[in-house]
């Protein structure tokens, strides 16, 4: 951490900011923050500016640049207090963690070219209904201005004109601000995704390679990485050979987040990696494999998704196990049959039978197999039962089909172990 500098150190009363800044790629507050062409000890801060600018955090931050250290960290209280100079770029990064510490008006006009950032700034933290206009600015200053105008589209109900309003701010950044020019394709992919337009998927990869090496933005990546792999997925339905091309994205985001970092996106990233394994054909022995990894995928879900703070997202993953242990061929495959059974037993008191009778049914079912499964034929009829009854009321036939089925099987046990020889 870099030592504040002394009243005595604060001496320029004016600090040019080179371009392009590297605005609009890093959350807030660090992300609307300008970088001085020096600090206000008079170190040099070009390494800085290039660093950020590259989407990754500088290894080290000069005497003079505390502020945005603390920022980055999310100390915004003694990122204010570093902030101690007189100069238009201090007050701004000053205005951009305290809103109310600046006359706007004066700020605006002191700052020249980056004036319109003012008006942004205060239309992000929703101090103004109206986002700037980008007027005679152009590169990165243009880009956050048009990217808050397609916030305000998307807020207005207009996502078509979100994403023609991101294309022309990715377009206005240009090279010179590729990672920002990543973000804002990235922000329009993900809406036309939403939107089902044909060609979310090409607009995600050119995102992902626009922000390729930017280890400051892991995250972000990380998003794309699951957005894209979940868009596959879905259009795997239709196309089955997608599916491979889903799972490594999966891992692509697993390995650029820790889940201490984004716990939920850990956490779907590894439900939907462990859904997928589970829906690929068992076309040869590395199947078998792809089950035992979806089964530990499964289990890292439920470290974050528990059924307090995230009661249908857990149900979902702990059905999931479920049946990933009974179809996993095991070593041990009586007492994965048993944690399944227990398994099931606790989605059941999830989903009662006014809220929920499909999915209910559906798990009474599953339970009344596993249960059959290990000769506790008495406790799955009971299970078995009571799931026809739902899929009866409901008119599913198919699966009252399936449970008949599954109760004929056991009918045939009961009789064939009636019929064996006694042994001698």
């Amino acid at each position: 951490m870099t030592a504040l500098p002394t009243d005595a150190e604060i001496t320029r009363s004016t600090v040019a900011a080179v371009r392009p800044q590297p605005l609009g790629t890093f959350p807030l507050p660090l992300g609307y923050m300008l970088i001085p062409a020096v600090s206000t000890t008079g170190a040099d801060t070009e390494a800085v500016r290039l660093a950020l600018l590259a989407g990754n955090v500088p290894q080290d931050w000069p005497d003079g640049m505390a502020a945005h250290e603390l920022a980055l960290a999310g100390d915004r209280t003694a990122a204010l207090a570093a902030l101690r100079g007189t100069d238009p770029v201090t007050r701004y990064n000053r205005f951009v963690l305290d809103p109310d510490s600046e006359d706007v008006d004066e700020l605006r006009s002191s700052l020249g070219e980056f004036g319109t950032l003012v008006d942004l700034v205060l239309f992000v933290l929703g101090r103004s209904d109206t986002p700037p206009e980008p007027g005679d600015t152009n590169g990165e200053l243009a880009a956050v201005a048009l990217s808050a105008q397609a916030s305000q589209a998307l807020d207005d109900g207009d996502p078509s004109g979100a994403v023609a309003l991101l294309e022309r701010a990715a377009a206005a950044a240009g090279p010179d601000s590729g990672r920002l020019q990543g973000v804002l394709v990235g922000a329009a992919a993900s809406i036309c995704r939403d939107l089902g337009e044909p060609d979310a998927a090409q607009r995600l990869q050119q995102a992902l390679r626009l922000l390729d090496g930017a280890d400051g933005l892991r995250i972000g990546r990380a998003e794309l990485h699951l957005n894209l792999a979940g868009l596959l997925h879905e259009q795997a339905e239709d196309r089955p050979d997608l599916l491979a091309q889903a799972i490594p994205h999966y891992h692509s985001a697993l390995q650029l987040v820790l889940r201490d970092e984004a716990p939920l996106l850990w956490a779907a990233t590894h439900a939907n990696l462990a859904t997928a394994y589970l829906t690929m054909p068992m076309v040869e022995a590395s199947g078998q494999l792809r089950l035992g990894v979806a089964a530990q995928s499964l289990r890292s879900a439920l470290k974050v998704y528990t059924r307090e703070t995230y009661p249908e997202q857990w149900a979902s993953v702990q059905l999931n196990l479920a049946n990933s242990l009974v179809y996993t061929p095991s070593k041990h495959q009586a007492d994965n049959l048993v944690e399944a059974v227990e398994l099931y037993e606790g989605v059941l008191e999830a989903r009662d039978r006014e809220t929920d009778p499909l999915g209910r049914a559906r798990v009474l079912a599953n339970q009344g197999n596993a249960l059959a499964h290990l000769g506790m034929f008495d406790q799955a009829k009971a299970k078995l039962y009571e799931s026809r009854f739902l899929f009866e009321d409901l008119g599913d036939v198919d699966s009252v089909r399936a449970v008949r089925g599954v109760l004929d099987e056991i009918a045939r046990e009961h009789a064939l172990a009636r019929t064996a020889p006694e042994p001698d």
